[in-house]
């Protein structure tokens, strides 16, 4: 293996998970590489405004990156984005990442920190609208619609409970959903069908987001008539799944049946050195703040893996 290639730590992908894992690592004297697909930052770029981050009353997504990346490099750590990682080679006890099909990277310890995605409905406008009135997070955003009238997507158990909990927030709440019926368990249905603040459009779908600086209202589609409507809005929350980016993972990794990284108390894996932290584990909540967290659990538990490999290393050679 070649000593520039080589490091101790590395960490794929450049949220908040690998950002964290990437500063604590890289003060800890580990030689640490984060490698990530695209723009530094994950999800968190997606955010206009994060104001539920301890210590920070508000602060753009894109802007807490900046500052993420800028402490993980002053610590040492180097960072390379916008990259295609090809092979994963991660049995063995050192372990290897292959970039764009010709520069391979090794290490002692690896961290998994892919993150994962919101299912979209893929209306027109919405790419264009993330984060100017379409949000996937109700805890994130849901504050930002106090006294609005907004729509949630979606018929399973999150889209009812989040539609619930913003009706702390919201005036008014409409839920759309494709199906004349719902897939979430019936005390959530009961409890949603049951509160003053929520109504419901059913077997529609949205398929035109419009506005201009932000969200101004939508085009519903009712999937029986084909009719076509607008409708003023302020918001939309969609909750139709989670995607995590782990296809690369499947059969190097022990996955659940949600394609989510099953890891232990210590962001461990099923594979000795190879760890995971964020979006892409297997867990209930997902906020820039759990992501953090498991980035912190994460380095410090392969640093320590780290060190006790080179403490056999050189009793080896003594």
């Amino acid at each position: 293996m070649e000593a520039q290639n080589h490091f101790d730590v590395i960490v794929i992908g450049g949220g908040a998970a690998g950002l964290t894992a990437g500063i604590y690592l890289s003060r800890a004297k580990m030689k640490t590489l984060i490698l990530n697909e695209g723009a530094i930052g994950g999800q968190m770029v997606l955010t206009h405004e994060i104001a539920n981050y301890p210590g920070v009353e508000s602060i753009s997504g894109y802007e807490l990156a900046r500052i993420m990346k800028a402490q993980a490099q002053k610590f040492g750590c180097i960072i390379k984005s916008n990259l295609k990682i090809t092979k994963l080679d991660l049995k063995d006890e050192i372990k290897k990442v292959t970039v764009n099909n010709k520069d391979v990277y090794t290490s002692y310890a690896l961290i998994i920190a892919t993150g994962g995605r919101s299912r979209t409905i893929g209306a027109i406008g919405e790419n264009e609208f993330k984060g100017k009135g379409i949000s996937y997070c109700a805890t994130c955003d849901g504050d930002f619609f106090q006294d609005k009238e907004i729509i949630v997507v979606g018929g399973g158990n999150s889209a009812l409970e989040e539609a619930v909990s913003l009706t702390k927030y919201a005036s008014k709440i409409t839920i759309v959903h494709q199906f004349d019926h719902f897939q979430a368990f019936q005390h959530y249905v009961d409890e949603a069908k049951a509160h003053p603040k929520i109504n419901f459009i059913m077997e529609s779908k949205i398929i035109e987001f419009i506005g201009d600086e932000k969200l101004e209202k939508v085009k519903i589609q009712n999937q029986r008539t084909g009719e076509i409507s607008e409708m003023k809005i302020d918001g939309v929350f969609i909750f139709i799944g989670y995607i995590p980016n782990t296809e690369k993972l499947e059969g190097i990794v022990e996955l659940n049946d949600w394609k989510e990284i099953i890891v232990d108390k210590n962001m461990a894996t099923n594979l000795p050195g190879v760890f995971a932290a964020g979006d892409s584990i297997a867990k209930r909540f997902r906020q820039v703040t759990t992501a953090v967290a498991d980035g912190t659990i994460a380095a410090l538990a392969a640093a320590e893996y780290v060190n006790n490999i080179k403490k056999e290393l050189i009793t080896a050679e003594v």
